[in-house]
């Protein structure tokens, strides 16, 4: 079993959806809220903070609900208040955090506060249950997180369980909340298409061959906005991850879904598509849609791996264009295959030194950057993949074994992300 199903009945008339938006008016909070039901009749809503008192109350499908002196939803501070809707014998009660999410002069704001990113990239995979649910392994990832002094990470590359959302929103970790639009791509990482020996662009016209995924990417980006738009947790939604988005016909593609967002999130969440470092980065059209750029570089394992220097000289090439932009840009991705216990007295490649130093590396060249909003690592943990040349007992670039035991790494970052001011 992969999640659990969970069969359920409802009355005649029940309540089929509960939009919520806040906004802060000094230290008061206003709840505008959407009540949508199958049948008539009168809707009572009521608010109730965490000891059970009534603090709002209104009735009618639609209306604003007014919250005096607030307690905000922080992140790693989180505070959840109790909506309960009530129509004729259905009752729903939601659990919601109040806080504000704006992109402005090139930072990421969380209740008008400048927030950085410090996370990882993760996956759904434990051992034993592999892809399959693990409720208490959810906690403990979270307890990890927080022993780091992280705050954040990206369901890469799919929607994560809605157990594990909840507790995001009850432990106060921030998500980026990725749709299953990965490899969105015809010509590299071994998606190379051939037709008669005639090249196929990505988004070509699919009568000659381009990818038919356009209507299904729009469904998966509605489902996964209906289910999770009143979580406190969710920050940003990311369309795509490492799509061909420097390739002729990507802007006509991508700019409807763009769009599409916008108009289905009654929060009006940042945007983002996570950019491959394969592609030609001057022409990345995520730098002209995306609120924020989200960038999966490798500079010192796929790109000069071994030569820290000469990855340093090109990603720092690579990182000022990018903070010359005036848009908030974080990496999303970046990491190298460490073998758990190997050690040598030079750092070489899959040894936990270099795993060190090549974080150090990366480092030093983004905290030079005015615009540089925040670093999610590749990976939180070891994770299981297919069998390849390129893989020893799956990907091994986890700060932390499948096991969750931490590498060298996981404490330069437990050091770092303490001591980081921002």
């Amino acid at each position: 079993m992969i999640r659990p199903v969970k069969l359920y009945t409802t009355p005649k008339k029940y309540i089929e959806d509960i939009t919520l938006v806040s906004k802060i008016d000094g230290t008061d909070a206003k709840i505008t809220y959407d009540i949508q039901t199958v049948g008539d009749g009168p809707v009572f809503i009521e608010v109730y903070d965490k000891e059970g008192g009534k603090v709002a109350e209104a009735t009618g499908k639609q209306g604003e609900l007014t919250i005096t002196d607030a307690h905000l939803w922080e992140p790693l501070a989180a505070y959840l208040y109790d909506v309960v809707v009530r129509f004729e014998d259905d009752t729903y009660t939601e659990r919601y955090g109040i806080r504000t999410i704006e992109v402005k002069n090139g930072a990421f704001l969380i209740n008008s506060k400048p927030f950085y990113f410090k996370g990882y990239g993760k996956h759904e995979d434990t051992f034993p249950n592999g892809r399959g649910i693990n409720l208490a392994m959810n906690q403990k990832d979270i307890s990890l997180m927080k022993w780091q002094h992280a705050n954040s990470f990206r369901t890469s590359h799919y929607p994560y369980s809605e157990e594990m959302m909840n507790l995001c929103d009850e432990e106060g970790i921030v998500v980026i909340d990725e749709v299953p639009a990965v490899g969105i791509h015809l010509n590299f990482g071994g998606g190379a298409h051939f037709k008669s020996g005639e090249k196929v662009g990505t988004f070509d016209p699919v009568e000659k061959g381009g990818i038919r995924t356009f209507e299904h990417h729009k469904e998966v980006l509605r489902n996964v906005i209906a289910r999770d738009k009143n979580h406190a947790c969710v920050v940003m939604w990311s369309i795509a991850n490492e799509a061909d988005s420097s390739a002729e016909g990507a802007y006509e593609y991508f700019k409807p879904l763009y769009d599409l967002v916008r108009a289905l999130d009654p929060q009006k969440r940042p945007r983002t598509i996570v950019s491959v470092q394969m592609q030609n980065y001057k022409d990345d059209i995520t730098s002209k849609l995306s609120d924020v750029i989200c960038l999966n570089r490798y500079y010192g394992w796929y790109f000069s791996g071994g030569d820290l220097e000469a990855a340093k000289e090109a990603m720092a090439e690579e990182c000022a264009y990018w903070d010359s932009l005036g848009k908030p840009f974080m990496l999303t991705e970046y990491g190298a295959d460490t073998v758990m216990g190997l050690h040598d007295t030079v750092p070489t490649m899959w040894t936990e030194e270099y795993q060190v130093l090549y974080y150090k590396m990366n480092h030093e060249v983004v905290d030079a950057c005015k615009n540089f909003c925040g670093e999610q690592v590749w990976n939180f943990a070891d994770f299981a993949t297919s069998q390849g040349l390129m893989r020893v007992q799956g990907n091994k670039k986890g700060l932390f074994t499948r096991d969750r035991k931490p590498k060298l790494a996981a404490h330069y970052f437990k050091d770092r992300w303490e001591h980081l001011g921002k």
